[in-house]
């Protein structure tokens, strides 16, 4: 937080002009203006968050930007201080036929850009096009921005050159990786694979195994990822709004909360798992797989099977996917990285349950999860939530640091093994 602080003062210090409702009626050209001595000023309007890691990477070659180019005036905005500006981002986006749903975001003669990822590479490309577009305002006058914006462009890219990789730029891979993996321990989906592998263990056929339980887990990874998709666009409706950051924290904590009762008091009071009275009717449909004996009726009970299951499975694990989804609305990313990074997070969430089939269709040995593995589970994603939930509530630009997410795995690790150790069954 003391880096954006800093970081918007040396733009202030700059000279940059704060945002006003002048800024907002430009008139017919809100692009190019003319400065106080009748020369054409560039105006680069730079929308920011102060939950986006990468927003604080931009603002200080932002501010580098105004103090070497005199003709260039920055507008810097930032869209949880004022609905205002979020409405003056939209506006400018529309008018583009682009739409307003990151940050950090560049827009100026015509043209907007998201993302940042270093001086050296997008920084680079930014400052070359604002250049480009002075040249076009210089030869044609203040018109010139029309030019500029019917030319092709080069894009901002990401770029990753070899050897200049830094932890920062690793953290919402690493975040990915950990939340996912631990996600996937999920007590719930163990138990509803482990009964039905055990099942089919008395039909004696591996191909049989292998089928129903790599069509179930596919179906469940699938479910998964829709699951997830909602709660990400429920939060980019609700755009970075603090308050939904807050509460998001909150539910994280009472999701905690009951997991890590759950270790103590199994069975009392309110629990994350599959209802009692659901799972005489889950049984049955798994039962009946067996005597299936026709491949189409196969497959489609085992998909009905993976569809009736997560929607039960999904109670016990519904904290995960909606960190994860306010994670990333906060790194102010492009739409297809957003369902890229869900993407990768599935792929590591049904890892260990494919494992499982694997290792039952090779061996046809039936195992279960013990009650007391599945209470470690729940401790263990109660105190990693728990851990997250806090940080949502009181300082939720740490969670772009995969520093602070290996501290929190760390710490529920240690806890839940010496739970293990330290407390009876």
């Amino acid at each position: 937080m003391h880096r954006i602080l800093a970081g918007l003062a040396l733009l202030l210090a700059a000279g940059t002009a704060a945002w006003s409702p002048a800024c907002a009626n430009a008139g017919a050209n809100p692009w190019v203006t003319a400065g106080p001595d009748g020369s054409a000023r560039v105006q680069l309007y730079f929308f920011w968050s102060t939950h986006c890691p990468h927003c604080r990477h931009a603002i200080p070659f932002v501010s580098a930007l105004a103090k070497r180019h005199p003709w260039l005036e920055v507008q810097a905005l930032e869209i949880n201080a004022d609905r205002a500006h979020v409405r003056l981002y939209q506006d400018l986006a529309a008018s583009l036929g682009q739409e307003a749903n990151s940050v950090p975001a560049f827009l100026f003669c015509g043209t907007m850009e998201t993302g940042f990822d270093s001086d050296a590479t997008t920084g680079n490309v930014l400052e070359a096009s604002l250049r480009s577009c002075r040249q076009q305002v210089q030869v044609t006058g203040v018109d010139g921005w029309q030019a500029y914006a019917r030319q092709p462009h080069t894009e901002p890219a990401q770029l990753r050159l070899p050897g200049n990789i830094d932890l920062q730029s690793l953290s919402l891979p690493v975040i990915t990786l950990i939340l996912a993996g631990l996600d996937s321990f999920n007590p719930c989906a163990f138990f509803v694979l482990l009964f039905l592998l055990s099942l089919l263990v008395h039909a004696e056929s591996r191909t049989r195994m292998l089928l129903i339980g790599g069509l179930f887990v596919s179906i469940s990874g699938l479910v998964y990822f829709l699951f997830m998709a909602a709660w990400l666009n429920l939060f980019m409706m609700v755009g970075d709004l603090a308050w939904v950051t807050t509460v998001a924290g909150l539910v994280a904590v009472i999701i905690a909360l009951v997991n890590i009762k759950d270790f103590f008091w199994l069975h009392r009071g309110v629990s994350l798992s599959i209802p009692d009275h659901a799972r005489p009717r889950l049984y049955q449909r798994m039962r009946e797989l067996l005597y299936t004996g026709r491949l189409p009726a196969l497959l489609f009970g085992t998909v009905m099977l993976a569809l009736v299951a997560n929607s039960y499975e999904l109670l016990c694990t519904a904290g995960f996917p909606m960190v994860f989804t306010r994670i990333l609305t906060h790194n102010g990313l492009a739409p297809s990285a957003y369902y890229g990074y869900l993407l990768l997070y599935n792929i590591i969430y049904i890892i260990p349950l494919l494992t499982i089939v694997i290792v039952f269709s090779l061996t046809l040995g039936a195992r279960k999860l013990s009650e007391r593995g599945g209470r470690l589970l729940k401790l263990l994603a109660g105190l990693m939530m728990l851990g997250i939930g806090l940080v949502l509530i009181l300082a939720p630009a740490l969670l772009n640091n995969a520093t602070v997410a290996l501290l929190l795995l760390c710490a529920a690790l240690l806890l839940t093994w010496l739970a293990a150790h330290l407390l009876p069954d």
